[in-house]
């Protein structure tokens, strides 16, 4: 007859002999367990037969362990300490959420938490937390994580979101006051400039250099935050960048418009990094928020 991968014996007399053993006693085995002390014996003479050794010397004021015995202690408490330690993370997991993603505060604002919406009127058994930081910390705890990149420099399992193209927009106010015929128009308008932590962000000069003007540009607002940056085009203050990706449900509400017929293509991509560890919810939420993204992916020019 085979034997199964693990054919203990039964638990009942494991953990019997485990509190005999550690207590050398089995009255006190037996209150610790609430059973009898002769439930005790049975269960450590049960096993004695089964392993064919003798685990305990019986005295006639108590035990003491044999080598065997003392062996096998040893081995049992490392396992029931593993298991302790199993159960006590999966109760930890109970209350956590069954995905947690990391983002920027734009990508979260603009792109991702729309879409969560949705993802959880078709998924409602899963469960998503946001971690919401414009610093590059704290991504290795999150299943999946959104970046701004390169993601060929990346390693692990990577997917492409927004192949973005980046154009000047600013409020239907301010472009009727200002209407441009070129680049070099932007050397004389107020701007919106963010200085915030994350980098690689196209700057106004970056974005003026490279469609042909390489002198200087307007000055104006500085904010640290791209949210914040888009509120202000919004209330007049001057135009600002305009990442398609994340801005295109500002332009279809009208909300901001384009001041001039130019983009450029984004030298980077937003993408979502997928951690070793994550879960089959977390590939789940993965694959959806890819094809979504798929679905209204702008064509960059050229």
């Amino acid at each position: 007859m085979s034997r199964r991968p693990y054919d203990l014996p039964p638990l009942t007399a494991l953990a019997s002999f485990e509190a005999a053993a550690r207590h050398e006693s089995f009255k006190a085995a037996a209150q610790e367990l609430n059973v009898t002390p002769a439930a005790i014996s049975f269960q450590v003479k049960t096993l004695e037969t089964e392993l064919r050794q003798t685990l305990f010397r019986r005295h006639h004021r108590g035990v003491s362990l044999t080598e065997t015995g003392a062996y096998l202690l040893v081995a049992l408490q490392r396992g029931f300490e593993e298991m302790a330690g199993a159960v006590d993370q999966l109760r930890a997991r109970a209350g956590r959420p069954s995905v947690t993603i990391r983002a920027t505060t734009a990508v979260s604002a603009l792109w991702l938490t729309p879409r969560l919406g949705a993802f959880w009127r078709a998924h409602g058994h899963i469960t998503v937390a946001q971690n919401v930081s414009d610093l590059d910390i704290g991504s290795a705890d999150a299943d999946l994580a959104i970046h701004y990149g390169d993601m060929a420099r990346e390693r692990g399992d990577c997917r492409l979101l927004i192949h973005d193209c980046i154009k000047p927009l600013a409020s239907p106010r301010f472009a009727a006051r200002h209407r441009l015929q070129r680049i070099a128009d932007f050397e004389h308008l107020p701007l919106i400039h963010v200085d915030g932590a994350v980098t690689g962000w196209t700057s106004w000069r970056d974005w003026c250099r490279a469609l042909g003007h390489d002198g200087p540009v307007g000055g104006g607002l500085r904010v640290n935050n791209y949210v914040i940056a888009l509120q202000a085009a919004e209330d007049d203050m001057g135009a600002v960048l305009g990442w398609e990706g994340l801005t295109a449900e500002l332009e279809r509400a009208g909300r901001l418009v384009p001041l001039l017929d130019a983009s450029l293509p984004s030298p980077l991509d937003f993408y979502i990094k997928v951690s070793p560890h994550a879960s089959r919810q977390a590939h789940l939420l993965c694959d959806w928020l890819v094809s979504t993204a798929a679905e209204r992916r702008p064509v960059s020019p050229g």
